[in-house]
């Protein structure tokens, strides 16, 4: 866990920049930020030098500079860095979600199929995606888990789609003879 706290403004700016830096590896301009956040870049620039005096951004200077996040910002968003993660699709309104990676589904109320809720932990931009949209993730590498449903809500800081569950499907195993 980290012990860096962060304030929800630092963390979106942190996230938006992990996200545009892991589509493409090199720096990213202010301007990419601002535009991904909907901010100001002169507010952009002062949160990087705070974010740079807590280690977790590193500044590029020249005309193809910008800013890079450092291992600390993945640790500080909780981010897990793997060589070779395992493949879960996204879609939305029928068409798959390039460049996003699903880290974690958590289910709520399953009990309760009017309040079946799933919490869909990506990595990479959700700007495109919006409430009411149809969104489907999986199947799941292990359990070929597909879950269907209308986005109900999203928390852009800490990147999450909160899905209300329409379908939920995962297949059983053939019994083996």
């Amino acid at each position: 866990m980290s012990s860096i706290e962060l304030t929800p403004s630092q963390k979106k700016i942190l996230r938006a920049l992990t996200n545009l830096h892991s589509e493409d590896e090199d720096a990213i301009k202010g301007e990419e930020i601002a535009e991904q956040v909907d901010r100001n870049p002169g507010t952009i620039r002062n949160q990087m030098q705070s974010l740079k005096a807590l280690q977790l951004v590193e500044g590029v200077p020249g005309p193809k500079g910008g800013y890079k996040p450092t291992a600390a910002a993945f640790e500080a968003l909780e981010i897990q860095q793997m060589d070779e993660p395992a493949a879960v699709p996204l879609t939305h309104e029928g068409e798959e979600v390039e460049g996003a990676l699903v880290e974690e589904i958590d289910l709520s109320s399953v009990h309760h199929p009017e309040l079946c809720r799933a919490e869909i932990h990506i990595q990479g931009s959700m700007s495109d995606i919006h409430e009411g949209d149809t969104v489907i993730v999986g199947p799941t590498p292990l359990s070929k888990l597909v879950i269907e449903g209308e986005l109900d809500g999203k928390d852009d800081t800490n990147n999450i789609l909160i899905l209300r569950i329409n379908e939920m499907v995962a297949p059983a195993e053939e019994p083996a003879h």
